[in-house]
């Protein structure tokens, strides 16, 4: 069963507002894609079609543009954990032109958790099943109200935020 998980927050934290170049619905200049969930593959998944506006090599998508799919799909990942996780580190592997007008599969997986670091992986598929891009990249867990306080203020915030085992336990202090 898949359903629509959009913007950074999880359960514990509500963002009121998500401004995100890559998945947020309230930037009219963003990409605005879209993830769902799919639970029995613990796996986020993107259906897209990249318009000319992302163009780079004639007919086909910019490598910034693709490596923002990539981050924003393992991005989403760490909800499964119900984590606010940042981008430490990200690879990406560039296998063939990603086309321009054409139906695209972005997902995303978990590979491992150690502590506050999150291992994720991604790739960027043709309709046919082609990878076309692929990523790994480590996301650190932060505490989002202390990070983005001033950025937050409006949200509602709690659960494991508000436990100081789990706050220990993610964040060390």
């Amino acid at each position: 069963m898949a359903k629509h998980d959009a913007g950074h927050g999880t359960r514990h934290v509500k963002i009121p507002k998500n401004h995100c170049f890559g998945c947020g619905p309230d930037n009219p200049e963003g990409m605005r894609l879209r993830f769902t969930l799919d639970e029995a593959r613990k796996t986020f998944v993107c259906r897209v079609k990249l318009s000319h506006r992302y163009v780079g090599p004639p007919g086909h998508a910019h490598g910034g543009v693709i490596a923002t799919m990539l981050d924003e799909a393992m991005g989403k990942v760490n909800k499964l954990r119900h984590v606010i996780a940042l981008t430490k580190e990200m690879t990406v592997e560039y296998l063939k032109p990603v086309p321009l007008g054409k139906p695209l599969i972005v997902e995303g997986h978990e590979r491992s958790v150690r502590g506050r670091v999150h291992t994720n992986v991604a790739e960027v598929r043709d309709q046919q099943g082609t990878v076309l891009a692929r990523s790994i990249g480590k996301f650190i867990a932060i505490d989002p109200e202390k990070m983005f306080a001033k950025h937050l203020k409006g949200a509602k915030t709690g659960g494991q935020w508000a436990r100081p085992s789990a706050r220990r336990r993610l964040t060390g202090k």
